[in-house]
């Protein structure tokens, strides 16, 4: 195991390629799939569509793998800086080639105007995780981090579950806009808010703090407001007037 992490390590950025061009690959196959009905009439909502279905695999894929991470070494939790093992650098190499297929897709689609907060989170995270990658650092960080991905998994269906026009009255939306809050507050807000305090706490004996800092500090804010959105269309039921531009990251 040892001289495959060495092998690993040597060359970083051509596993983050291939993991990229994997997640790419997966958003072709996924053009041969059928798409509901009132989805594949509008080339917007299909491509958002694939989009978001390539989401949900890396969401599926990577939210677990990072909890088996910390079931197989706790450590890593109260070790964030120096810590890791085979299995979670090679995490953080799959989910950067991910996020950087991801941005890439919502560029070159000419969705960036539409979807700016999350070219801005992917930006933020890509340059954490790649620098976790390359210097071998904070990449135990990198895997608490990920643990949002377990919250990802239903937030993904939901917007998948709005774009197939899913009554949001009906069993499967309202069972997964539950556990949808539940994790948001227990996976995504808890590991945040975790790495921020974490980040504070042991300010001065971690490299680059200040950078890291102020980076969760902006998601902090970020996934505050999208926490608002959430509450604000599934439980309050506010309806949006009908010449409103729906938000990307809310609908």
């Amino acid at each position: 195991m040892d001289t495959w992490l060495n092998e690993v390590q040597k060359h970083p950025a051509l596993y983050v390629l291939c993991s990229s061009v994997s997640f790419r690959i997966l958003h072709r196959f996924l053009q041969t799939v059928p798409c509901p009905g009132i989805v594949d009439a509008d080339p917007w909502k299909t491509w958002r569509w694939r989009n978001l279905s390539v989401s949900l695999v890396h969401s599926l894929l990577t939210g677990i793998w990072a909890v088996a991470c910390v079931i197989q070494h706790p450590v890593m939790v109260h070790e964030i800086h120096s810590t890791y093992t085979p299995s979670s650098y090679m995490l953080v190499i799959v989910s950067s080639g991910y996020f950087i297929q991801d941005a890439g897709d919502i560029i070159f689609s000419g969705h960036a105007k539409a979807s700016w907060e999350f070219l801005l989170h992917h930006v933020m995270v890509i340059w954490c995780f790649l620098y976790a990658v390359f210097t071998h650092q904070y990449v135990a960080g990198a895997v608490v981090a990920l643990f949002v991905e377990v919250n990802s998994v239903f937030l993904h269906t939901r917007l998948l579950l709005k774009l197939a026009k899913v009554a949001q009255n009906s069993f499967i939306y309202t069972v997964n806009k539950l556990l949808n809050v539940v994790t948001y507050v227990t996976f995504r807000l808890g590991a945040q808010f975790y790495l921020t305090w974490y980040l504070m706490h042991h300010y001065s004996s971690l490299d680059h703090a200040l950078y890291f800092l102020m980076t969760m500090m902006l998601m902090n804010i970020m996934i505050l407001i999208y926490f608002y959105r959430l509450l604000r269309t599934d439980f309050f039921n506010k309806r949006r007037p009908h010449n409103s531009v729906p938000k990307f990251a809310e609908d």
